[in-house]
């Protein structure tokens, strides 16, 4: 056992015991991100390339938020956070990791498939199986307008996860 001057080893051996059983600690949970709705596809893929010979990246729904809120609605990070619920600082690394994927998907001519993530909407969401088109809890038991799909068979709930 290693004996600083002024330092007894159960001392060292506590602090040693301690950091080696805070290796074997879960980590705390992440928070649910706030999102209002789903985006109205599924996923993007390079033009004039057949989608069965792409790989894929994943855009998870948080980073997809993250581009909204910050580069199409052009909100600051401060209010782009208070909209997710999240730190600014959470807030950035999010929108990196999403900088990130997309130009991955860009360079290397991949497919971006968008969904996962920890989110949390306001209401619940669904997309219908054949057109893929979002809807709104009201118009669960109603049919698709595009492509007149009609039961719960029919549409795919986005967030079942409450």
């Amino acid at each position: 056992m290693i004996k600083k001057a002024g330092v007894h080893p159960p001392f060292l051996y506590l602090c040693y015991k301690s950091v080696v059983t805070n290796l074997f600690i879960m980590p705390r949970p992440k928070h649910q991100r706030k999102m209002l709705a789903p985006p109205p596809m599924v996923g993007y893929k390079p033009f004039g390339i057949p989608g069965r010979s792409l790989q894929s990246v994943c855009l998870l729904l948080e980073e997809y938020e993250t581009i909204r809120l910050l580069d199409y609605e052009h909100l600051t990070q401060e209010q782009a956070a208070l909209r997710m619920g999240v730190s600014r600082p959470t807030l950035t690394r999010i929108y990196d990791q999403a900088r990130k994927t997309i130009a991955k998907a860009f360079v290397e001519g991949k497919m971006i498939e968008i969904g996962g993530g920890n989110v949390d909407f306001d209401r619940k969401w669904y997309r219908c199986r054949k057109c893929h088109r979002v809807m709104e809890e009201e118009a669960s038991h109603k049919p698709c307008g595009n492509c007149n799909q009609l039961g719960d068979e029919a549409l795919e709930p986005i967030n079942q996860e409450k």
